[in-house]
């Protein structure tokens, strides 16, 4: 079953270092993607940048071990439980669903490993101790959807996302950031991530004529609602949340998805954005290494998760080997306080600073806008 198949990188395996006789000074990071199921197109393109990540840190060997979570919060728990009970990760990375992340957040509390969760999970307070996440909040992209959509006159809203986590944590802050600026969510439906048609829920936000309808789905699965709305005749503005920032929108969606705004982080179009911008550098860094690996246009949001995290490890190893040796729990809590203090960080989606009482990080302006024009993207 692939989800429990363990995937070690040629370039960095483990088997190479512990022949080398080096293992017990390495560090071990263990990944928990979403590399089949319905959030792989999430999981496999950040798993393409971890291929691309050096072979040592600080001197320190990297052993970067890769599992498949499948898209299952169960899975994604056994194999969280298995990297730090069997591998003795130093560091968790995962998962790219966002059920799944809140999953193995449970494991890495539990264990006391940091994890780097690449999915905006809303956890309760306090039960994010030793996890810090990646990717931008809902707040804050909320918060980057409602000033355009101020600037658009848009007054009622129609909500239509995913049934878990990500869904609801997307309802929850978009809803208070909107009513802050006069906007009104006047209805809001739900699919599963396995649901292949939306056509009654696309049919009754139609029928309420909002002037917008904002989607909270990602990858590939965010355009099959897009297209179910469109094929109703909805002609107001569709926006779509940071889980879509993928060509995989576009290219399952075609025509449909022609015109819908899309909040990402500053890299999905670095080429766009202002000079002063402090992640333009890093973004078009990431985007050149990246599409001459895989291609032109194959630069997203995830891909840019990993890449991000090589720049996170760069600076907190070398932190934390001030104080313990990797494979220890000292080794371990020296990476938490880390990621606590090490300061503003300008990353490819923006400038991190995660503190004591703040593991989110990003603040309000680090939402980028962009709109889908021919099948590419074009920075409002």
């Amino acid at each position: 079953m692939q989800s429990t198949k363990k995937t070690v990188f040629t370039a960095i395996a483990l088997a190479a270092s512990m022949a080398s006789g080096l293992a017990l000074a390495d560090v071990t990071i263990g990944v928990i993607l979403p590399l089949t199921g319905p959030a792989s197109g999430l999981g496999i393109p950040m798993a393409n940048e971890i291929k691309l990540w050096p072979q040592t840190i600080a001197g320190e060997k990297l052993n970067i071990i890769v599992l498949d979570d499948a898209s299952d919060p169960t899975n994604g728990v056994k194999n969280a439980r298995r990297m730090v009970s069997e591998d003795k990760v130093d560091l968790l990375i995962g998962s790219a669903a966002t059920p799944v992340g809140i999953a193995v957040a449970g494991v890495a509390f539990e264990s006391e490993t940091p994890q780097l969760v690449a999915s905006p999970t809303p956890l309760q307070p306090g039960k994010d101790f030793w996890s810090f996440r990646l990717p931008q909040s809902t707040a804050v992209m909320s918060y980057a959807v409602v000033e355009h959509m101020k600037k658009q006159g848009v007054k009622t809203v129609g909500f239509l996302g995913y049934t878990d986590s990500y869904g609801e944590s997307w309802l929850k802050e978009f809803t208070a950031v909107a009513e802050k600026a006069g906007i009104k969510v006047i209805a809001s439906e739900r699919f599963a991530r396995t649901d292949t048609g939306a056509t009654a829920q696309a049919l009754k936000l139609v029928s309420t004529q909002p002037d917008a309808i904002l989607i909270a789905a990602s990858g590939s699965g965010a355009a099959m609602p897009q297209k179910a709305v469109v094929e109703r005749g909805y002609k107001g503005k569709i926006y779509q949340t940071h889980a879509a920032a993928t060509r995989d929108l576009m290219r399952v969606g075609g025509k449909d998805i022609d015109g819908a705004y899309v909040v990402s982080g500053p890299v999905i179009a670095p080429e766009q954005l202002p000079d002063s911008n402090p992640s333009k550098k890093l973004a078009l860094d990431y985007v050149q290494k990246y599409e001459k690996t895989y291609g032109p246009g194959s630069r997203n949001q995830f891909a840019a998760h990993s890449y991000d995290a090589e720049l996170i490890l760069e600076k907190i190893i070398p932190m934390a080997l001030k104080k313990a040796k990797p494979g220890t729990k000292e080794f371990r809590a020296a990476l938490r306080d880390a990621l606590e203090t090490m300061g503003p960080t300008p990353l490819s989606q923006g400038v991190m600073n995660w503190t004591k009482d703040d593991h989110w990080g990003y603040t309000n302006d680090t939402g980028v806008i962009v709109k889908v024009v021919k099948g590419d993207w074009k920075v409002e």
